[in-house]
């Protein structure tokens, strides 16, 4: 990796060392994190990367450039890059009826009533749930982890999101069927399992695995050789520790690296959350995205469908605050809309946090996050392993002081 120097690329120096010591003494040294890594980029260039604690509780393995993260929901963006690859030949449309594609969701209506042991009413959908829905979250499904309503909790009971449980991605699409939708599709935003059933429809349409289709039509032309679904056995070494914040006890192990659930080959392969990658190699998929869609001469996708991705296509041109009824988002409500894969800032003063007309970006659940700014040419790519991601305001004051280092 080849560092860039900052003031050659618009970045002040004291500034940017400022975001690592902010980052050492309020999240590391404080036990709220065990550890941090900080990419910045502008154009093509790292300007910024540093790095701040131990990979494994106990170990003496810091963190590095080769430290393997769960990146969890920004997983969802490289399934939607899948998803427009298909649509670039001629073989879905963002209109596509899901049911077409995935019959299991046919004739499913909108929740009227039941649940907790009562059967489900339903009324019929004011129109069917397109591919759209899925990339944008207006589908009408849900998270069961949201426990906001009795269609969230049929989710929790019927196991349906467990990487490994017993049901495939086409199990997966069947359980969802028989479970009523939050609202007709295109009514309101929620965020939810939507991408994982737009990996279903990548891998029915283009008949192979989403693993094999995420290696061969974008990991490996892009030189993403750190990313997957599982850690290869000779790089488990490499996987960090994850943990979550336990009220009244604060950071709790959840998954160990040395013996990670993500060493093993899910059952759900979930397009929704389920990718290891490292820094480096998501910095790569984001070069990729702020080039129009070509990295180092190899194109993934047009500039045009780069274009149609990042803009707002909530209905209406409304926003997250007011078409939102998610008790969770990666994403702050106000002045943010939703493209294809991804929020997008459409006012920035509503955010309350410096940013850029047009920019786009999206997080996961162990608070990883990334940001791109089209107008300032920035990339911002943030590792640590702590759910929620919620639980610390990290990525708005990242943001802050990442535009306040700007010269």
């Amino acid at each position: 990796m080849e560092l860039a120097t900052p003031e050659n690329h618009g970045f002040d120096s004291a500034r940017l060392a400022a975001i690592d010591a902010f980052l050492k003494s309020r999240y590391v040294d404080s036990g709220r994190f065990a550890n941090t890594q900080l990419l910045i980029g502008r154009d093509d260039a790292i300007v910024h990367f540093a790095s701040r604690g131990m990979a494994r509780e106990g170990g003496t393995v810091p963190v590095d450039a080769s430290t393997i993260f769960r990146i969890a929901s920004m997983t969802k963006p490289v399934t939607s890059v899948a998803f427009m690859q298909l649509l670039e030949e001629g073989r879905v449309a963002l209109d596509t009826p899901v049911h077409h594609v995935v019959p299991e969701l046919k004739g499913t209506g909108v929740y009227a009533g039941g649940g907790a042991g009562v059967p489900f009413a339903t009324s019929p959908t004011a129109q069917p749930m397109r591919m759209i829905d899925l990339l944008r979250h207006t589908s009408g499904l849900t998270y069961g982890f949201q426990n906001r309503s009795n269609v969230d909790a049929a989710y929790r009971e019927g196991r349906i999101e467990s990487w490994h449980g017993n049901l495939d991605l086409d199990g997966f699409a069947a359980a969802l069927g028989k479970l009523p939708l939050e609202f007709s599709p295109g009514e309101a935003w929620n965020y939810s399992v939507s991408t994982d059933v737009l990996g279903l429809v990548v891998q029915r349409i283009a008949d192979r695995p989403l693993g094999e289709i995420f290696r061969d039509r974008i990991l490996t032309p892009l030189g993403m050789d750190d990313t997957g679904f599982a850690v290869a056995a000779d790089k488990v070494d490499r996987l960090a520790d994850c943990y979550t914040f336990v009220p009244g006890k604060g950071r709790v192990m959840y998954d160990q690296g040395a013996a990670s659930a993500w060493s093993r080959e899910p059952t759900l392969v979930s397009g929704g959350g389920g990718l290891v990658s490292t820094s480096l190699d998501y910095h790569r998929f984001c070069r990729m995205l702020l080039g129009g869609g070509t990295l180092d001469g190899t194109r993934i996708l047009s500039r045009k469908s780069i274009d149609l991705m990042t803009m707002n296509h909530l209905p209406g041109g409304g926003d997250l605050a007011s078409m939102s009824r998610s008790m969770f988002s990666e994403s702050t409500n106000a002045g943010v809309g939703f493209g294809l894969g991804f929020a997008v800032t459409t006012d920035v003063a509503p955010t309350l946090v410096p940013g850029s007309v047009g920019e786009f970006y999206w997080g996961g659940l162990f608070s990883t996050a990334f940001f791109i700014d089209p107008v300032e040419r920035i990339i911002m790519i943030f590792m640590t392993q702590m759910s929620p991601s919620s639980t610390y305001p990290v990525r708005r004051e990242l943001k802050t002081m990442i535009y306040s280092a700007l010269n």
